[in-house]
């Protein structure tokens, strides 16, 4: 029989690990994720901690005050699913704080870690959009395919 653990505790580990994200708390990685999870979103499919860890340090350096808030949560058996805003300052071109909203759905390995990590985000609409140079041409995109 598969053990299946108990989703309550790792998911509000999980949500408070995002809510309170820095520089700092990154050491917490190897709590929160196992050795070999996998991470995947719009620009990254990756495995394991180190590679995991530079696509948040990436995150630092691209952006200013990088923060998420976590709208929802539903756990269920071994996987979760939250619901998210992460705001952030571009240092550069778009002045002003940016707003993405997502999606990610978890599954956690037996030990109450994540193994499977997969974001689920629009980077035309969220991101590609809200860039002074290539925002209209997009938008312009968007319209001619939703006529």
């Amino acid at each position: 029989m598969r053990h299946t653990p108990d989703v309550e505790g790792p998911l509000a580990r999980l949500v408070a690990f995002y809510e309170h994200l820095s520089l700092e708390s990154l050491a917490q990685l190897d709590a929160v994720y196992a050795p070999d999870a996998r991470f995947k979103d719009p620009f990254n499919e990756v495995v394991g901690h180190a590679a995991i860890l530079a696509i948040f340090e990436h995150m630092f350096v691209q952006v200013d005050a990088p923060r998420f808030v976590v709208l929802e949560s539903l756990g269920q058996g071994e996987q979760a699913f939250l619901t998210w805003e992460f705001r952030f300052h571009m240092k550069r071109l778009v002045s002003g704080e940016q707003c993405i909203r997502g999606a990610t759905h978890v599954r956690f390995d037996a030990q109450g870690r994540v193994c499977m990590h997969r974001d689920y985000w629009d980077a035309a609409e969220e991101l590609y959009e809200k860039l002074p140079l290539l925002g209209p041409f997009m938008r312009l995109l968007r319209r001619a395919s939703q006529r």
